[in-house]
């Protein structure tokens, strides 16, 4: 099962889903490529690829992304490669990236979960990108300015997570994903299974 999560930059995406991976270690996050510059303690490789343009754009030519988009000046991107290697390794692959991302991920993997992670407020927002104190006066208006619009697009996804504490917006999710993990759309053979004889874990 691929879970994507979106929400504007500044509503704890990263912090949240860190709980939720500690929570189920079935979990495994879909490293994207960048060509943003890396920031404080990020690693490549583990929190993104780090590529420059020229790189990226071969990607794109190759055909090698399941979806990219450009994000505040930069291009993001999520290869069907590293899908997958983690889809092979047994594990649900989590998507950190934005609205547009998102939706270009749906196109290729329609079955895909879709959460959105809202702020509690707008000041609130604002407050956390100051807070970070790793962007200008300048980035930092650019993404309060896409985050309106992309909580305006909020009512298309699968379902709404606020962000008021991490305690409990990591709860909420880790519950949505388990239940998920039960549809009956995605477990179809499973009554057979169970009258075939098979004991079901």
């Amino acid at each position: 099962m691929l879970v994507v999560l979106t929400g504007p930059s500044g509503t704890g995406k990263s912090s949240l889903l860190e709980r939720c991976f500690a929570a189920d270690p079935r979990l495994a996050l879909s490293v994207s490529h960048t060509t943003r510059p890396p920031r404080a303690g990020e690693r490549d490789g583990v929190d993104y690829h780090f590529i420059d343009d020229a790189h990226f754009d071969a990607l794109v030519a190759a055909d090698a992304f399941a979806e990219w988009a450009h994000v505040h000046t930069r291009r993001y991107g999520t290869t069907h490669a590293e899908i997958a290697r983690l889809v092979a390794a047994g594990r649900d692959p989590v998507f950190d990236i934005d609205v547009v991302g998102a939706d270009n991920l749906q196109r290729a993997y329609p079955d895909c979960l879709r959460v959105f992670l809202l702020p509690p407020s707008l000041a609130i927002l604002e407050a956390r990108l100051r807070g970070r104190g790793t962007e200008s006066e300048e980035m930092i208006a650019t993404r309060l300015s896409n985050a309106r619009g992309e909580i305006a697009h909020a009512h298309r996804f699968d379902y709404l997570v606020v962000n008021t504490s991490l305690d409990s917006a990591a709860q909420t999710l880790t519950a949505i994903i388990r239940a998920e993990r039960r549809r009956v759309a995605r477990l179809p053979d499973l009554p057979a299974r169970l009258l075939a004889g098979e004991e079901i874990a």
